[in-house]
């Protein structure tokens, strides 16, 4: 089984991803694979294709029709367009519906496998230590400080490995984000480095060029006396 401690840690972190990606990006990312998995192959899935379809072949016909030159098949078209339409939003509007439950239920779901499982390990494990001091190392006030609220004088409480774990996460986040931007900055300064010194070469070849000309023209104007 797992040490406490590297639970704590890994749900520190998965909760930091959470909310660094965002709420609303899983939701979606959740949504389009629940539809490529479950919803594709059910009944209302394959009926809203199909409504879908119907909606686009009775346009398609009803455009190539001329109100003027045939009004009653015009209208009877038109007719059958609206109710597709009718039938085709409503449907939709289900899907919606959907979405809407399957973002709610999610959203509860993952409250309760991140903050509420942090609460009820706080809770549970309140006079559990995550490891001891040697004894003797900080003041009695820090130890009690580190043992807030109920472990052991002299441990870590999981409350306070827990704030330990949530401000290392975030000091690695940051210290990863510097990191890739620096590392981004300084491959676009090399690029540019690269392409000015291309350009200094170029420009250096055609003065060059330019003076060898104008040395040959100077050379054959030259007259023998």
């Amino acid at each position: 089984m797992p040490s406490l401690i590297l639970i704590v840690f890994v749900l520190n972190l998965l909760i930091h991803l959470i909310n660094s990606i965002g709420a609303s990006t899983i939701n979606d990312l959740a949504w389009h694979l629940y539809q490529s998995l479950i919803i594709r192959s059910s009944p209302s899935s394959q009926k809203t294709a199909q409504l879908k379809a119907d909606l686009f072949k009775i346009k398609k016909e009803l455009a190539s029709i001329s109100a003027q030159d045939d009004f009653a098949k015009w209208a009877r078209i038109r007719r059958q367009h609206d109710k597709a339409e009718a039938a085709y939003n409503a449907q939709t509007q289900s899907t919606t519906s959907s979405r809407t439950n399957f973002d709610r239920i999610l959203s509860i779901l993952r409250k309760l496998g991140t903050t509420g499982l942090r609460l009820l390990l706080q809770f549970w494990h309140s006079k559990t230590p995550m490891f001891w001091l040697p004894a003797g190392w900080v003041p009695w006030y820090v130890e009690w400080i580190l043992s807030f609220p109920r472990a052991p004088m002299g441990s870590v409480s999981i409350q306070v490995w827990g704030v330990a774990c949530v401000a290392v996460v975030k000091l690695g986040s940051e210290a990863g984000v510097a990191g890739w931007k620096l590392y981004q900055r300084n491959v676009v300064a090399n690029g540019s480095g690269s392409k000015a010194k291309v350009e200094v070469k170029l420009v250096g070849e055609k003065q060059d060029v330019k003076m060898g000309m104008g040395v040959g023209a100077g050379g054959g104007g030259k007259k023998e006396l």
